[in-house]
């Protein structure tokens, strides 16, 4: 028999981008864990930045859901498996409900509310709007009947007058519960920067923006009817098959994690570590020598914002160096990649990096590279078989400048940007940086590779007479 899986879960969607999901989500997430539930958050679509805050709020990491990445199966299996030991799932849309990437929707947050069977509570912008609110929430009701509007929450409310108006237009006419009324200017400002929100780890005070948040959460939002509209969600086929073993320790790969680099899904952490590596983490900034480890993965981040202080911590760039050039299996995106060079330039100033791969890296005040990505991988990538088409997004800043004319690409730019618009990924020895953010999920060969290509290092390494961990500078 076909087993059943239910957990209580509901989307939080909009009419248009900038309604305030966002601070929305984050204030009922920690109320809600304030009342005692537990809360796995999502967020629809690729980011790393609105699940840093998600996940903060929830005290348990916020996890993606991608059409492109991912098919009907992936999507409710990652549902599944992120919502272990939670008592409600929210799961934060991105732009309006219906915006895709075509006519017809593919890729939008209704088309995640489909294929997870989720109630969708509307988050509208009532800015200059009274009964105009009816006919607006009915078109979304009745749009697209197989995704069902379960209520509707007001962002931006004048006056009490203004909320009894528009809660009187959603009686008469919409038939579903309010479950809130936010007024103007109730949420503090969350710092923002070209790629949107500030990492919630570099915001100094990030417990006391997320407290604000979910105080009035706490104060406008009707949490009781909010959990009600999520338990009526309907049980979904089990997509998680069995418990998943423990795994043997293959290789210690260790990971650059810290206020610079903190673009890691959790599933490409979780997905090393069920291929046998034992993760070690390592800062950028403080930790002076590379611990004894078979892997390096460095995933994006903002390393131009603390140039100074990693271009100061000479001991690590040149053990990284060193450990690149002995073979030392390396994996870097986008963040990473910059750090492998030679420089960062930003801002009129120029910050000395790792120095492994011949380029520098300037970052310009618009996108160089933005959206999703299709990579087809060349011979002599070791982390992804020769043809395979690699699936991922891209969003940056930065580009490459002074590069050496022998670089050796190993990925075919399908569709985004890349490098330069047809080549991405450069493999040195057994160094390989991109542009190019994966999702385990998506590319489930990666983990495995990255993991073994680590262990046939570490052989490598013990065989030899002179083993010893790469010591740093003194």
């Amino acid at each position: 028999m076909t087993q059943s899986w239910n957990v209580p879960r509901v989307v939080i969607g909009a009419p248009h981008g900038h309604s305030g999901k966002t601070t929305i989500s984050i204030g009922l997430v920690g109320a809600l864990r304030e009342q005692g539930y537990a809360v796995q958050p999502f967020k629809k679509g690729p980011d790393y930045i609105d699940p840093s805050w998600l996940g903060y709020a929830a005290g348990r990491p916020c996890r993606n859901l991608d059409c492109f990445w991912m098919d009907d199966h992936q999507i409710r299996t990652t549902l599944q498996r992120g919502a272990e030991g939670a008592d409600i799932a929210l799961i934060e849309g991105a732009m309006g409900l219906f915006d895709g990437v075509d006519l017809q929707g593919t890729g939008s947050t209704a088309q995640i509310a489909r294929i997870t069977r989720s109630p969708v509570i509307l988050v509208v912008d009532v800015t200059r709007t009274t009964r105009s609110i009816a006919p607006l929430v009915l078109g979304f009701m009745h749009f697209e009947p197989d995704v069902s509007i379960a209520g509707v929450i007001f962002n931006k409310v004048a006056r009490p007058r203004h909320e009894s108006m528009l809660r009187a237009a959603i009686e008469e006419y919409c038939g579903i519960p309010v479950l809130g009324a936010v007024p103007k200017n109730a949420y503090s400002v969350f710092p923002e920067r070209h790629l949107g929100l500030v990492p919630a780890a570099e915001h100094g005070t990030v417990s006391e923006a997320v407290a604000g948040n979910v105080a009035v959460a706490a104060r406008h939002l009707d949490l009781g009817g909010i959990v009600a509209v999520a338990a009526k969600a309907p049980a979904l086929a089990s997509a998680v098959a069995g418990a998943r073993s423990g795994q043997q320790i293959e290789a210690r790969i260790g990971v650059i994690h810290d206020q610079s680099f903190t673009f890691y899904y959790p599933e490409n952490i979780e997905a090393l570590a069920a291929a046998g590596a034992e993760l070690v983490y390592i800062n950028s900034m403080a930790d002076t020598e590379l611990p004894a480890i078979d892997g390096l993965y460095i995933g994006g981040g903002f390393p131009e914002v603390f140039g100074e202080a990693i271009a100061a911590n000479t001991g690590l760039r040149r053990a990284i160096a060193r450990a690149a050039e002995a073979g030392l299996p390396i994996y870097a995106e986008c963040g990473g990649l910059m750090y492998l060079g030679r420089e960062i330039i930003w801002e009129g100033r120029t910050y000395p990096m790792c120095g492994v791969l011949p380029f520098s890296v300037v970052v310009e005040k618009g996108p160089q590279g933005h959206g999703y990505t299709l990579m087809r991988s060349l011979e002599g990538n070791p982390f992804f078989a020769a043809g395979a088409e690699v699936k991922g997004h891209e969003f940056h800043h930065s580009r490459l400048i002074a590069a050496d004319s022998g670089l050796n690409y190993t990925y075919e730019v399908i569709r985004g940007h890349g490098i330069d618009g047809c080549r991405d990924g450069i493999i040195y020895k057994n160094t390989f940086a991109t542009y190019n953010h994966i999702h385990a999920v998506a590319n489930p060969e990666w983990a495995p590779r990255f993991v073994t290509l680590a262990a046939q290092w570490r052989r490598g390494v013990q065989a030899r007479p002179d083993a010893s961990p790469i010591p740093s500078d003194s």
